[in-house]
């Protein structure tokens, strides 16, 4: 530690006063809250992590006291959290680095304390070990949610810090953090009603895995700026006037949309960054007591004078005032025609409205008491939360489905129906009949036959509407069968589902699983644990279960475990041709490590042996290109050791990229293009005004210019305006930038993009 220090040049005293004025800066922030012996409680805990952390520092070098601090500034600033959640904060990695067990803290902190930091431990740690780990932390985690969601936001504060700080991290780390991040934590801010720590998260993702397009973004925001302050001061001019003489107090905030968003519909719109128009909201935020009955009438009183100015789209008004989101988001949104052509998105709501907006769960204590039970929908979706995390786990596959359905659940919107005697029901978006019932109850769902909307009769697929009053009908001969699991989208549902169809398909799985055996002794094979999950890969079953179980049914004919025997016996026949085990490239199915150190063997003293080189290393280890992204020569790339199919390399921005390295960690490798020159498909989308000559002065400079091969062109006119794709081989990333910035100089030709050539244009 002393050397490291010396090493460092670091001045001990000068960190000691900076730990103490980080610290002073947390109790005077929290000092508005502070009761009785809150302060010296704090005091105890920030003395406890000290002493615990005081050999210890952080990549960057910087005192490892200097991150829980961190993390308990942004539990007290930025979410809103008291005493329980600072001192939580400031102890997060007190168990996990330390002697100190749960009940030393219990005994020094208290019980509400001890079962935060016991949540933190159980999560903690990136998920090195791959998905099946990685879904079993991640569950228990959101195990936490029903009994304190305060474990919740504080490792949100926790991850936030971490992305903060991601620069001192090499970049591969970078690249897993940030795709993890952007594939969970996001979301889950996003759920629980965290905007702003969604958006900061969202942003710094794109900020380390896209550094130049993001930096393109801010600063085309910067110039442009002083022209969105003086459009917005000129559209508010006429309805601050009308606020101000009907006696509404109120405070205008016109912010930019994020950086994220904004390359979003970039990306989704294929359009430049000039031709996004709502590149901002403006939001109007009205002084009201909290939670009075006045409320919801002054936020339609400042919509009607809005209106009185504006012309609104009524298809795009949305009222959040009388059917508040899951998470308690109250506001009302108006898309509006300005003076000037352009529309504008106009939010209205109150300061109390307001706060919870941007603080989420944790500003809903100010106004109901500091209970960590909130009521309404947020609490109706933890328990269901609960439930499903409960039931739906037979094994470790189980545990990422529910990782994936989670995820997937965590942005939808809801939609808000009724039952017969008039009772509101929330669920999620495209919910279904069959949804609606299993959220009644399991009995009624797994007996459900059809419905009845508005007294018509309708399937159980029907898709729920914002308003319906459904009505279940029933019949003792129904059950349930796999088809509905493509009818349903709620966890609950599909969990329950699949709990009775567990039941009728155990006969078919114990049937395959006795085939398999006896198959398997008459091919001479022995039926070893190892044995069975090659099966398992060979034919594409996500579990050992699942290959017994489509045996058992005959999707998969016994008589196919010939083919595998073949396969098997071929592998290993050019294993032993291929020399001493230890010469032997690892097999497909290897982990990233011990690729890397396949890596480290073969490369020898080369600076970076741990990665793969593509086009030298091809002879060596098996790897290929993946289609969903085609990466060229000077993409940022990594590679995915995949089942049974070797290597494949992988763009970073690939639409795959931030679920594969978050859920599969322990798979990925770094790569990088060894400089051979080689062709590369790549596929460029044209758009633009027709006119004569256009495709000759187009294909003149792909191959009289630049000598460059096209394998296809496609240009379609119609009214004056071409669209185009051009399939075509490069040699990197900085022959194609030359190849679009000469096309954009062509007359006529208004946009040029990449697109994957697997998609087959735009």
């Amino acid at each position: 530690m002393e050397q490291l220090v010396e090493s460092l040049n670091i001045d001990l005293e000068q960190e000691r006063k900076d730990i103490l004025k980080k610290y002073r800066r947390l109790l005077r922030t929290a000092k508005p809250f502070l009761k009785d012996n809150d302060a010296k409680l704090i005091k105890k805990a920030f003395y406890t992590s000290v002493d615990a952390h005081k050999d210890m520092r952080r990549r960057s070098g910087e005192p490892y006291i200097y991150h829980p601090l961190a993390v308990a500034q942004i539990v007290v600033e930025e979410i809103g959290l008291g005493t329980t959640g600072i001192v939580a904060a400031l102890l997060h990695d007190v168990v996990e680095d330390t002697d100190m067990g749960i009940d030393d803290i219990e005994r020094l902190f208290g019980k509400k304390v001890a079962k935060i930091i016991d949540g933190l431990t159980k999560i903690s740690g990136r998920f090195e070990y791959g998905s099946s780990q990685q879904a079993e932390n991640f569950r228990k985690m959101l195990l936490t949610l029903s009994d304190d969601v305060r474990v919740i936001l504080v490792k949100l504060a926790d991850r936030l810090h971490n992305m903060r700080t991601l620069d001192s991290m090499p970049r591969d780390k970078q690249l897993k953090i940030a795709s993890e991040t952007i594939f969970i934590y996001a979301p889950l801010a996003h759920r629980l009603g965290l905007y702003s720590i969604k958006s900061e998260l969202e942003e710094l993702y794109l900020k380390y895995t896209e550094p130049q397009e993001y930096r393109a973004i801010a600063r085309k925001l910067r110039e442009t700026k002083n022209t969105r302050d003086r459009f917005i001061s000129k559209f508010m001019e006429p309805i601050a006037q009308d606020l101000e003489s009907v006696g509404l107090n109120f405070i205008l905030k016109g912010r930019p949309k994020s950086i994220y968003s904004i390359w979003n519909k970039m990306r989704k719109q294929s359009k430049p960054f000039e031709e996004i128009y709502d590149l901002f909201a403006i939001r109007i935020v009205l002084e009201s007591p909290p939670e009075s009955d006045r409320e919801k009438a002054i936020c339609w009183q400042a919509y009607s004078i809005v209106t009185d100015h504006y012309k609104p789209n009524p298809d795009r008004l949305k009222d959040f005032l009388s059917t508040p989101r899951a998470n308690g988001y109250q506001s009302l949104h108006s898309t509006v025609m300005s003076k000037s052509g352009q529309w504008v998105e106009v939010q209205i709501r109150t300061s109390r409205m307001d706060e919870i907006a941007e603080k989420g769960y944790a500003a809903h204590w100010k106004y109901k008491g500091n209970d960590t039970k909130v009521k309404g929908n947020i609490e109706t979706w933890i328990t269901q939360v609960r439930e499903t995390l409960e039931n739906g786990f037979g094994d470790k596959t189980a545990a990422i489905e529910f990782l994936d359905e989670f995820r997937s659940n965590l942005f939808n919107e809801e939609v808000f129906v009724f039952t017969p005697k008039g009772e509101l029901k929330v669920l999620q978006a495209g919910s279904t009949a069959l949804d609606f019932a299993f959220d009644i109850h399991s009995e009624v769902g797994a007996h459900c036959m059809a419905a009845k909307v508005g007294g018509i009769l309708v399937p159980i697929s029907y898709v729920l509407n914002n308003g319906d009053q459904i009505e279940i009908i029933t019949s003792g001969k129904q059950k349930p069968n796999e088809d509905w699991l493509r009818i349903v989208v709620t966890s609950k549902a599909r969990a329950r589902i699949k709990d009775f169809l567990k039941e009728e398909n155990r006969r078919y799985e114990t049937d395959g699983r006795q085939l398999v055996e006896k198959k398997l002794k008459i091919l001479g094979v022995d039926a070893t644990a190892e044995v069975m999950n090659q099966l398992r890969a060979f034919f594409e079953c996500k579990t050992t279960t699942d290959f017994f179980y489509r045996i058992g049914k005959g999707y998969i004919p016994i008589d196919d475990l010939k083919r595998f025997k073949r396969d098997r016996d071929a592998k290993e026949k050019k294993a032993a041709e291929n020399g001493a085990a230890s010469n032997t490239p690892p097999a497909a199915g290897s982990d990233g490590k011990t690729l890397t150190k396949y890596l480290k063997q073969i490369h020898g003293d080369r600076a970076d042996n741990d990665m793969l080189l593509i086009g030298d290393d091809m002879d060596k280890i098996d790897y290929k290109l993946a289609q969903c992204c085609n990466p060229i020569a000077g993409d940022d790339v990594f590679g995915f050791v995949t089942i049974n199919e070797g290597i494949k390399i992988h763009r970073t921005t690939c639409p795959n990229a931030a679920e594969l390295m978050s859920k599969h960690g322990n798979r990925i490798i770094k790569a990088k293009w060894s400089g051979k020159e080689e062709a590369f498909l790549a596929g460029l989308y044209l758009s633009g005004t027709d006119r004569v000559g256009l495709v000759n002065d187009v294909t003149r400079i792909i191959s009289n210019e630049l000598h460059i091969n096209m394998r296809g062109l496609t240009i379609d006119t119609k009214d004056g305006v071409f669209n185009g794709d051009i399939k075509l081989y490069v040699q990197d990333t900085r022959h194609l930038d030359i190849l679009i910035a000469k096309l954009e100089q062509v007359e006529g030709v208004y946009n040029v993009q990449r697109f994957d050539t697997n998609l087959g244009g735009k």
